[in-house]
């Protein structure tokens, strides 16, 4: 059917792969820069453009331009009675962080819109020091991720040192008196092979106003292997120093420690944790001056150990709040009370949604939970510093569900209830909807739930998109997403899937869905289609499905698989490719995820589902939409293009109800854009899936 669509060369091109016969048609469009690339793009840029014009985008636009408008708020982060927090007002394009003093002024601290008015521009984290006086925070623009640390002044607002370049998804943390911080940073270019800048990094200690060239180089044993991403942690009282590290993203994590001495060099690390252990763990001395450790050793859903840091081994952990089999442990405060013995407040998650427990902080006892407002999940989580004595005995939970956008409630100890402290700042008019938590049967037996959201008393089969993850051990939560309820306020369902290999049930629940057993992720996603038909919700040609990422690669896995299932797909930013996946941006790094085409029977996997390896001519295949971002540095756009040409190629489906497109942008990344950009992506997606599925717009 590839007459319909711009020319596509297809190569003779076939590859033993360990005794894999791998054909690959289509690899001249690696090279964004080839000729024919260049003149394929400018083909498939018109021809989207024109099949893209459907009625009813307008009103979608202003409809989910009203929806984001609802804006945002995140939960305080305190330093010495200031509370630092992030607002995104109505018409903004991007969170703006605030600061808060003492007297309670407020003030603008950092606004990227102001600092780029062209909304290039994102704030890719930030960190204040102990005292609240400086802040360390992180740019980047056009979506490339490549972020340049600065550090201002926070009562002049004035960048107080040169920006420092090379920390891209670097940690910071601060010792006491705002003089010196601990910090990651890639190596210089000169110092790698070409092309392996993006896989080596290093911890520094830096003091503020000095050369980076006079840093300290952080060091231990073990310390810097390839491709590894570090965390840093410093003890309040400036004693303590934890190292953590994954490679890639290996769920797995090396922690090493070192005892501070003021005046002194950091010691060499102590390793604590090693790749070889094979668990997770997240570590940090508190206040109490112990060294807490929350780990999935010997307990898949997590759980909380504790000891002296002078004494780290795990022969000396002793277990404070052990595993919950129903919930998984996902994020641990310490709540100090204003007269009384401290408490430890956890957050979980059960099933994916929100709960929070309250324990001793001593012998890890359940001293009651924290009411919440409903189902719905945590967007922050925290606590008062020591500084700040009048917040003592409260605790900040950062609050969505799926039809309230993020807010912040604040929980009290000497009340014991929880209120709402700060709506999000945009008056709007969410619509009202039907929520539902299913569970199904997926084709292994496994019981597999969904959140579904309806139209309130819809009945009879209507169009349904359908979305998940399945990967990297990331959960996906109830959460306010304008596109779904803009989707269901047309007369839409909407189904969000918690599928395996994402951490919704634990690490159990990864591990079922990765390596060898990824082919689960896409028979749940499958059951879950099968199982709203058999309810009467939809029928297969109303069906859409939508994923981004790794997503992306598990829609283009199903509509392979089961092309007569779907009727449309969004398919964003997309792994389709998985034989040489490795060989672009920073694929190599997901190799534990998925596994690796340098081993024979790893490689057996990747060839059993790769999507672009199982497109087959003579296939009536769904409507597919791919849409890429040209600055994307994590996943190449370079997969997308290469399956729409094979999909384009190979389909029997008329190009006028069952087209093959790809819609690419440039200036925007794989992570955060701007609003308006935000709204003409998701436009675009929902127009298309809608025009397929039979929803009306207009």
């Amino acid at each position: 059917m590839d007459a319909a669509y711009p020319d596509a060369e297809r190569l003779a091109l076939v590859e033993d792969l360990h005794g894999h016969r791998v054909a690959d048609p289509y690899r001249w469009l690696e090279d964004p820069d080839d000729p024919r690339t260049r003149a394929w793009s400018a083909a498939q840029d018109a021809l989207t453009q024109e099949q893209l014009g459907v009625p009813g985008r307008d009103g979608l636009a202003t409809r989910l331009t009203e929806l984001l408008s609802a804006g945002s708020v995140s939960a305080p982060l305190w330093r010495a009675g200031r509370r630092f927090a992030t607002r995104r007002e109505p018409g903004q394009e991007h969170a703006v962080l605030h600061v808060r003093e003492p007297d309670g002024s407020e003030r603008v601290l950092l606004d990227p819109v102001a600092i780029d008015p062209s909304g290039r521009t994102t704030l890719d984290g930030w960190v204040p020091d102990l005292e609240g006086k400086r802040l360390a925070y992180q740019l980047s623009t056009g979506g490339d991720e490549h972020s340049v640390l600065h550090v201002l002044d926070v009562a002049s607002g004035e960048d107080v040192e040169e920006p420092i370049d090379r920390c891209r998804y670097s940690d910071v943390a601060w010792l006491p008196g705002g003089e010196e911080f601990v910090f990651v940073r890639m190596v210089a270019e000169h110092e790698v092979p070409p092309g392996e800048q993006a896989f080596h990094r290093r911890v520094w200690r830096h003091r503020v106003g000095t050369p980076t060239a006079d840093d300290e180089l952080v060091d231990g044993p073990g310390l810097y292997d390839e491709h590894t991403y570090y965390g840093v942690h410093v003890a309040r009282d400036g004693g303590w120093l934890v190292v953590t590290g994954n490679i890639g993203t290996a769920r797995r994590d090396s922690v090493w420690i070192a005892q501070l001495r003021e005046g002194e060099e950091v010691p060499p690390l102590t390793p604590l944790l090693t790749q070889a252990d094979d668990v997770q763990c997240h570590a940090w001395v508190d206040r109490d001056g112990l060294l807490y450790l929350h780990t999935t050793d010997g307990a898949p859903r997590w759980r909380l150990a504790v000891t002296d840091p002078h004494t780290p081994g795990r022969e000396h952990w002793r277990e404070l709040v052990p595993e919950d089999p129903g919930s998984v442990l996902q994020a641990v405060r310490r709540l100090e009370r204003p007269d009384g013995p401290p408490l430890l407040a956890l957050a979980r998650a059960r099933h994916a949604v929100a709960e929070v427990a309250l324990h001793d902080a001593k012998d890890g006892s359940p001293q009651g939970t924290v009411p919440l407002p409903g189902t719905g999940s945590l967007t922050g989580f925290s606590v008062a510093d020591r500084d700040t004595p009048a917040e003592a005995g409260r605790l900040w939970l950062g609050w969505t569900d799926l039809v309230t956008p993020p807010e912040v409630h604040r929980f009290d100890l000497a009340t014991g209830e929880t209120v709402r402290e700060e709506t999000a700042p945009g008056a709007v008019d969410v619509p009202a909807v039907h929520t539902e938590h299913r569970e199904f049967t997926s084709a292994d037996g496994t019981t597999v739930r969904m959140f579904v959201i309806s139209p309130p008393g819809a009945t009879g089969a209507r169009p349904t998109l359908v979305t998940g993850y399945g990967g990297f051990g990331i959960s996906r939560e109830p959460a306010f997403t304008a596109s779904a309820l803009a989707w269901v306020e047309k007369g839409g369902r909407f189904a969000l899937v918690s599928l395996r290999g994402g951490g919704e049930e634990g690490e159990e629940w990864h591990l079922a869905g990765n390596r060898a057993n990824k082919q689960n992720v896409f028979d749940d996603l499958h059951a879950a289609a099968t199982a709203l038909i058999d309810a009467g919700d939809t029928t297969a040609d109303r069906l859409a499905i939508m994923g981004g990422s790794n997503g992306g690669l598990l829609v283009g896995a199903a509509l392979t698989q089961r092309p007569d299932l779907y009727r449309a797909v969004v398919c964003s930013a997309p792994l389709l490719d998985m034989v040489r996946y490795e060989e672009f941006s920073l694929g190599r790094t997901w190799n534990d995820e998925y596994g690796t085409a340098a081993d024979p029977e790893e490689l057996g996997w990747l060839v059993n589902y790769s999507p672009y390896h199982h497109v087959h001519e003579g296939v009536a295949y769904p409507a597919v939409l791919f849409t890429v971002f040209d600055s994307d540095t994590r996943v190449d756009p370079l997969h997308a293009r290469k399956m729409c040409a094979a999909l384009q190629h190979a389909t029997t489906g008329d190009p006028r109800t069952r087209p093959i497109l790809i819609r690419r942008e440039t200036d925007v990344g794989h992570g955060a854009r701007a609003v308006s950009r935000t709204v003409a992506l998701a436009v675009d997606q929902l127009s298309f899936l809608a025009a397929h599925t039979g929803l009306e717009l207009s």
